[in-house]
């Protein structure tokens, strides 16, 4: 799997951020990590992405710093987890930035 084949999504609850990692595989199916562990496969990365938008995730790569700024947040703020395993980045999927000074 290549940085190119994964993508970040996240859903922002105040300061709070809530991460999700969308996979597309070789064969055009899509899966996404959720902040719970969960791996859901979809037919299509499409579909994966609907799924995410139905949910209000956006794709981290299409937010601006204006549009963070809406949301709550900075993107000099936040980064995608990062870890060597599923089990344990889903301790990470789930990102609180405390409160502003």
């Amino acid at each position: 799997m290549t940085e190119a084949d994964t993508q970040w999504w996240l859903a922002s609850l105040g300061r709070t951020i809530v991460w999700a990692r969308l996979r597309v595989r070789e064969a055009g199916t899509a899966e996404v990590f959720d902040s719970d562990g969960n791996t859901l496969a979809y037919d299509s990365e499409d579909s994966a992405r609907a799924a995410l938008m139905d949910a209000e995730f956006v794709a981290l790569d299409g937010l601006d710093e204006a549009d963070a700024l809406e949301r709550g947040f900075s993107l000099r703020e936040i980064a995608p987890p990062h870890a060597d395993n599923d089990d344990m980045l889903r301790a990470r999927m789930v990102q609180s930035l405390g409160t502003r000074a």
